[in-house]
């Protein structure tokens, strides 16, 4: 396989979450211990826990983006990158990078609204 083939294909793997165990998360059939509840109220209920969690990571994650791209983009820095170089690391469209820069001037200054 090709060196950017393996890189893209590395890339598209979900982040280890930190609190789960790596010989857990090795398992394909794991998954914050889910599979082991018997119980269907308590399988929903649980289920219904982490899929909140997971929601309110990625809204955070997404402010986190958005301010690093803000700070990126920011005239003062010597080592300024452009939308498009900030949406090829971040493989988003130079617009949606654009977007990102100005939310996260936004959270910066205190004016936007959080996701979450």
């Amino acid at each position: 396989m090709a060196e950017p083939e393996r890189q893209r294909r590395s890339r598209l793997r979900p982040a280890p979450l930190i609190f789960e165990p790596a010989d857990a998360a090795a398992d394909p059939e794991h998954f914050f211990d889910l599979e082991s509840v018997e119980d269907p109220r308590e399988l929903l209920s649980r289920a219904t826990e982490l899929t909140h969690a997971f929601r309110a990571a990625a809204d955070r994650s997404v402010e986190f983006q958005a301010i690093a791209a803000a700070q990126l983009a920011d005239p003062r820095r010597f080592d300024r990158l452009t939308a498009a170089d900030i949406a090829e690391r971040a493989e988003w469209t130079e617009d949606y990078a654009k977007k990102m820069v100005e939310f996260g001037r936004d959270l910066l200054r205190g004016t936007a609204e959080p996701t979450a």
